[in-house]
């Protein structure tokens, strides 16, 4: 306890320092500075484990190694930066399942960056697993390092955590020292598997089973800071799959969250699909990792987006660029509000995830811990008339946020 009453107090220190939400300022402090590296990486691979966002910190590390100079923000700008995506899905003998993805959907994050960079990759896929170890030791030894799309739950040190072998989790194989494949994916140090550990994880994502990205050669030119924060605007406001689902996406997906969130008599609205402390504390979890730690940057990926605009005002002599930057600061500021309410309410969740995180950055075991996560109670009922209040405060709070990047985006459009 004494060890995290101190990491609190840091991270608010620095809080102060740099007006930085707790989630990204925690996300710094627990960071362990310029940690010793094994032997076996490739030349030029020295940086391990994410920033703010882990996907555009791996696609950072990557180009580095490749000699092309890229920040965190611009990574995660090229990619298309922000998005929105709200469900619920139900399945029976289960809660209800919420899940928002606050940053770009379902453009393949690490390519979508590559594409709009004056660079070549090759990209593969094998169906025989010896091949494919083959070519992944043949990359290695000419000092590429590798970009791999992995089943996640096969990943000892995301043992607890849910996954589904059908959505692609990208790590990158950063080495090989004898019988261990180095990986960089959450630590500051990489992580390491042996080679029959690593393959199982490799052919576990039947659907892209051992896809493989290699950052080939490097040439002249500027990346596509304009046709990314063109797909970007057109996934907010517009079709994004071309089908129903589309009302999940973009605008349209938030105005549905505050709508069920408000609602209190049909059956997709909040207070019916969340009416019980079990389903309740499941939603009060998912709303916080879903706007802080999963498939996102801390308050919705929004400040780390404004980052991105803000070097692309000064690139495109554009300075509306700054003041939708603005904006969408303040929106992260409702999302990471948004989800500390979720957090008041899902018991010990927020603290545990927060020793997590600690340990989880320096590669250390964190069975333990996720055993303490899956045994947690129930909450506490707030009762009806309680969780409609709270659901409300919420729904006032997307609300806000939707008005905030609605103008943001006509700012980028113009």
């Amino acid at each position: 306890m004494t060890d995290q009453r101190r990491l609190k107090k840091l991270v608010r220190e620095r809080m102060t320092r740099t007006g930085e939400s707790y989630t990204t300022a925690r996300r710094h402090v627990v960071r362990p500075e310029s940690p010793a590296l094994p032997s076996g990486l490739v030349p030029g691979y020295d940086t391990f484990g994410p920033r703010q966002h882990r996907p555009s910190s791996l696609a950072v590390h990557l180009l580095r190694q490749g000699g092309i100079a890229c920040s965190e923000a611009l990574a995660c700008g090229l990619a298309g930066g922000i998005g929105f995506m709200y469900a619920v899905f139900e399945y029976r003998g289960m809660p209800p399942i919420l899940t928002i993805v606050a940053q770009h959907h379902p453009d393949p994050w690490i390519t979508s960056v590559l594409r709009r960079l004056p660079l070549t990759f090759t990209e593969a896929h094998s169906t025989s697993t010896p091949r494919a170890l083959d070519a992944l030791r043949a990359a290695v030894e000419r000092g590429r390092p590798v970009y791999v799309s992995v089943d996640q739950a096969r990943l000892p040190w995301h043992n607890g955590e849910v996954a589904l072998a059908t959505e692609p989790y990208g790590v990158v194989v950063a080495g090989i020292e004898g019988d261990a494949v180095l990986v960089d994916d959450c630590a500051a140090v990489p992580h390491r598997l042996s080679v029959d550990e690593f393959a199982a994880a490799w052919a576990g994502h039947r659907k892209g089973r051992h896809h493989r990205i290699v950052l080939e050669t490097v040439g002249a030119g500027r990346p596509d800071v304009e046709g990314a924060i063109a797909t970007t605007v057109a996934h907010l406001t517009g079709p994004v799959l071309g089908h129903s689902f589309d009302a999940n996406f973009g605008f349209s997906g938030m105005r549905r969250f505050s709508d069920q969130l408000r609602d209190g008599r049909t059956r997709s609205g909040w207070q019916r699909r969340f009416g019980s402390p079990e389903s309740f504390g499941m939603a009060m979890r998912r709303l916080y990792e879903c706007l802080e730690l999963s498939h996102t940057a801390p308050g919705g990926t929004r400040p780390l987006y404004a980052d991105f605009l803000d070097e692309a005002a000064g690139t495109l002599e554009r300075p509306a660029l700054s003041e939708a930057a603005k904006l969408f600061r303040e929106s992260g500021a409702r999302w990471s509000a948004l989800a500390a309410r979720a957090e008041a309410h899902a018991g010990e969740y927020g603290e545990l995830c927060e020793r997590r995180m600690l340990l989880a950055m320096t590669g250390a075991d964190v069975r333990e811990i996720d055993e303490r996560i899956a045994g947690l109670p129930p909450v506490p009922d707030l009762g009806a008339d309680g969780r409609a209040v709270l659901f409300a405060e919420m729904a006032d709070l997307v609300d806000a946020a939707h008005d905030l990047e609605s103008r943001a985006a006509g700012m980028l459009a113009g």
